[in-house]
């Protein structure tokens, strides 16, 4: 075990350097940068820049060198000195914000996840042990009217139905009080108030699509020789549904598990914006429509730290599961 980790360790390493080399020189890639979108925008104003003062201005924020050195200097500040670099646009450094808004990334997908396998899990087992009941039946429409309706027009609904009937507003993560407050009981308490809106909104889609995996999964299992053999035994009809088929149906849903952590991650975006949340995915869209690099590349290192954490997290669960991957692993550290 220790073997394996220290393996993927090092690979994620590798995978997240990768990345960040990719992602930097994409955002470089395109022509123009920030300096000249500062003097587009100053030009449509009536101010005009003389050409020395774009060269200083370059200068300044360090856009004068090749995209080679630019990376070399962002990546030597992050290793030595632990300097994310600063933001154009916000005039701040690029570690003041994303602090906070990435911790209530991470928090709000990890909930979200949590909220798809206590909905998904139990409801996908139901409909596959009472297949064709009323009850599947009901689940399974349900579950295609969350796969067809977009996550952004389901947040746009639940705000209106929270403002028309309930009175309040549920936008964003904090109430205007709580935005800038230092972390208090109150605030937390805050925060779990408004967070089960933007859980439900990312959790609808992913829910729906676990429902019908597990079912499909569990139904596939349920005919399987050994289940039909213990049942004859007389094993006790629960416990052999939850020891076996449901253990076994779980491996395929558990090995896309980082799937569904990256969809939920990168569906965020659209969401935020409408919700108006106080996470990554607005911060990432407008730095990039601002090539404001530094920011962008330093918020996609971390977002795809995070994705490749999660695929880390779904080989040890499937190891769990899975004795033939547990003794697999264990037979390549003894070679």
């Amino acid at each position: 075990m220790a073997r394996f980790l220290a393996r993927r360790l090092v690979l994620m390493l590798f995978t997240v350097i990768a990345i960040s080399v990719i992602s930097f020189f994409i955002i470089v890639l395109p022509p123009g940068d920030f300096v000249d979108r500062l003097v587009q925008e100053a030009n449509q104003y009536g101010e005009n820049f003389e050409p020395h003062e774009i060269e200083d201005l370059r200068r300044n924020y360090g856009l004068d060198r090749s995209a080679v050195e630019q990376y070399f200097v962002w990546v030597g500040n992050i290793l030595f000195r632990g300097d994310f670099g600063y933001s154009f646009g916000w005039d701040l450094p690029v570690s003041d914000l994303i602090g906070q808004r990435l911790g209530l990334t991470s928090l709000l997908s990890v909930v979200t996840l949590l909220f798809i396998w206590i909905v998904a899990i139990p409801v996908g087992i139901y409909s596959a042990v009472r297949k064709y009941s009323l009850g599947d039946y009901v689940f399974t429409f349900l579950g295609f009217i969350g796969l067809a309706i977009p996550n952004f027009l389901l947040a746009l609904v639940l705000l209106y139905i929270s403002f028309r009937y309930f009175g309040q507003s549920v936008g964003g993560l904090f109430s205007p009080e709580y935005v800038n407050a230092p972390w208090s009981l109150g605030r937390i308490a805050d925060l779990l108030s408004h967070l089960w809106i933007p859980v439900i909104v990312l959790g609808t889609a992913g829910t729906a699509e676990v429902i019908r995996k597990i079912r499909a999964n569990l139904l596939d299992e349920l005919h399987r020789p050994y289940v039909l053999t213990a049942r004859a035994k007389g094993l006790d009809e629960t416990h052999l549904l939850l020891k076996y088929p449901v253990r076994h149906s779980l491996n395929p849903f558990v090995s896309e598990l980082n799937d569904l952590f990256v969809k939920i991650v990168s569906g965020e975006t659209i969401v935020a914006v409408v919700l108006g949340l106080q996470t990554t995915g607005p911060l990432l869209l407008e730095a990039l429509k601002e090539e404001d690099l530094y920011l962008a590349s330093t918020l996609i290192m971390f977002l795809s730290f995070l994705a490749v954490l999660g695929t880390l997290f779904s080989d040890l669960l499937l190891m769990l599961l899975d004795p033939k991957i547990r003794r697999q692993a264990a037979s390549q550290e003894m070679m």
